[in-house]
């Protein structure tokens, strides 16, 4: 079924994708990607280069600011977005971060005292990156809707309403990167993922429970696509949550900007579809909440909605 490689991640072009003449064999693509890895890179995605590049530059300047203008920003005592340190140890590993966080969709709830004033112009950028991000999730559901037998506007509808999640990471370089990890083993809780990689790299999947990884190699102006476990459930499995990870690096920092899209708490969680034949993968339906909460008691690290950090600057790697 499948046209790519076993060891290589899918790289797409979305050029033609609203070309009659072309736009079927794109989303075929799309599907497959979706079927056998759940995460994918894209190319010609019709985002402005300019537009990707501001919002590396102004996010990486950030987090080169000195320590007290980043943690006026600070988002312990409650608030739902800023800066933040992020840190989880398991046995001898630990993994360590970065992260300010804006929560972009609905727009009419963004909370623009808790979004970084400094660098100038990063707000007015990351408005207009999260619209157009919005805009490509959207696009990828309606084809991955459409594969499923299911009107092209579905799987967004079945979120109740979109929301959306920018998550940016530093990973600082670590000198003993065998003991750290930027970011452990996981799926992400949501419906789609966008992420942008800056050129250092150290993003994996595996599609074979760990037993081995494949590099996500940068690719400058692409961006890496992955589906969620509320996208994996809808698709009753048939859409793979990817399961990945982020490496440290030795010799440099590195950064990443995750662009979640989610439901609202109280959608519903069940495949829309269930074939002649088939079983639901979940046995009763349940809210985006509550799958969230299950998925958090087993799954700390991923406290991606509500994270909980120490805000600590320069800890020792």
């Amino acid at each position: 079924m499948a046209t790519f490689t076993e060891d290589e991640i899918p790289v797409i072009s979305l050029a033609g994708i609203d070309d009659d003449a072309h736009m079927a064999a794109v989303k075929k693509k799309i599907v497959e990607a979706c079927e056998v890895w759940g995460i994918f890179q894209v190319v010609d995605h019709g985002v402005d280069p300019k537009l990707i590049d501001d919002m590396i530059r102004l996010t990486t300047e950030f987090y080169y600011l000195p320590p007290e203008e980043k943690l006026r920003f600070d988002m312990s005592g409650g608030k739902k977005g800023g800066f933040m340190i992020s840190t989880r140890r398991k046995g001898d590993v630990e993994d360590w971060r970065e992260v300010v966080t804006f929560f972009t969709y609905p727009s009419r709830d963004r909370r623009y005292s808790e979004w970084p004033d400094k660098p100038e112009g990063w707000i007015k950028t990351t408005e207009e990156f999260s619209e157009k991000l919005m805009d490509l999730a959207s696009k990828i559901l309606e084809v991955l809707s459409e594969a499923m037998d299911l009107e092209k506007g579905a799987l967004k509808e079945a979120c109740g309403e979109l929301n959306q999640k920018i998550l940016t990471n530093f990973y600082p370089k670590c000198s003993n990167s065998d003991l750290e990890l930027g970011l452990p083993r996981h799926t992400d809780p949501g419906t789609i993922t966008i992420l942008l990689q800056d050129q250092v790299g150290g993003l994996q999947a595996t599609k074979d429970g760990a037993n081995s990884w494949i590099n996500i190699p940068p690719m400058k102006g692409a961006f890496v696509i992955n589906i969620g476990d509320h996208g994996h459930y809808l698709s009753n499995g048939r859409f793979k949550s990817a399961d990945h990870r982020a490496l440290a690096n030795a010799k440099s920092d590195r950064l990443s900007i995750a662009t979640f899209q989610y439901p609202t708490p109280e959608a519903i969680v069940y495949p829309l579809k269930v074939g002649e034949g088939e079983k639901a993968v979940i046995e009763n339906p349940i809210s985006f909440a509550e799958m969230y909460k299950k998925k958090m008691s087993n799954e700390p690290v991923l406290a991606m909605f509500n994270h909980k950090g120490h805000n600590k600057i320069n800890p020792s790697t």
